[in-house]
């Protein structure tokens, strides 16, 4: 369940007007400019969701590339120009299959998950019987009832939120030692990946991990749990033949980096 702000979501047959933003004309043929914010300013301290990310128009990523690397939207419109500060998360969602990303896209992602079909005969009965609980309890509601499945449902998912809000605030209390530091950049420069950025994932997650799990110094273990989701789309393989994979091979690999102390 969502807690706090909504996601923004931008489809992807947007159009830059709708992206960026501008003013609203029948206020401006008023000589009274109103500005109309675009999705990226409506995300702006929050999500914005892309689905399909890999089927965006150039002119849109670009736009999109433009305002994450430098934190300032400049918007451009009917002779008037303004400038605004915007941070948003990115979060993206795409079939391989269907295409790739551009690698100046793909490095913008900090983290990548990969989502496979769950073949397990348990896991699968256990998530038909929650969506079927699920189905029961908003047939509950909408017929003026109470619901135990939603209440136990949203007391878990407040606490999760404070533990997500403590972990946050903790965040930069939590200390990376040298060696762990060091692993870090072994670990991109083992996987060939690309410039600073995957060193810098890697230790930001380690962080996010260890703050979660109440810690206060990161660890190789830490590293060891978040490495996969910071390197698995910079290698070099995923910008020449789209393809993301990660094996027992890959996993021996960050193991020996990290003991290679």
């Amino acid at each position: 369940m969502m807690c706090g702000k909504l996601p923004v979501t931008l489809p992807i047959n947007a159009t830059e007007d709708r992206v960026v933003g501008g003013w609203r004309i029948d206020e401006l043929m008023k000589s009274k400019p109103v500005p109309q914010p675009g999705l990226l300013e409506e995300a702006d301290d929050g999500l914005l969701y892309i689905d399909e990310v890999n089927l965006l128009d150039d002119h849109i990523v670009n736009i999109i590339l433009d305002v994450t690397s430098t934190g300032v939207l400049v918007v451009q419109r009917e002779g008037r120009s303004e400038q605004k500060p915007v941070s948003f998360t990115l979060v993206g969602t795409m079939n391989p299959e269907e295409g790739g990303l551009r690698p100046q896209l793909l490095d913008r992602f900090g983290l990548m998950v990969d989502v496979r079909a769950e073949t397990n005969e348990a896991e699968r009965t256990m998530i038909l019987q929650t969506v079927l609980e699920f189905d029961e309890a908003v047939f509950q509601l909408k017929a003026g009832e109470s619901s135990a499945y939603i209440e136990e449902a949203l007391e878990k998912d407040s606490k999760r939120k404070e533990l997500l809000e403590t972990a946050r605030q903790n965040f930069y209390t939590v200390k990376i030692p040298i060696n762990v530091a060091r692993n870090c950049v072994r670990l991109a420069a083992g996987f060939e990946a690309e410039g600073n950025r995957g060193d810098y994932i890697i230790a930001l997650a380690a962080r996010a991990y260890a703050a979660l799990q109440g810690k206060k110094q990161v660890t190789n273990q830490h590293v060891a749990a978040v490495a996969r989701l910071a390197l698995q789309h910079r290698r070099p393989e995923v910008f020449q033949s789209n393809q993301m994979s990660w094996s027992d091979k890959d996993e021996e690999q960050v193991r020996e980096i990290l003991s290679g102390e």
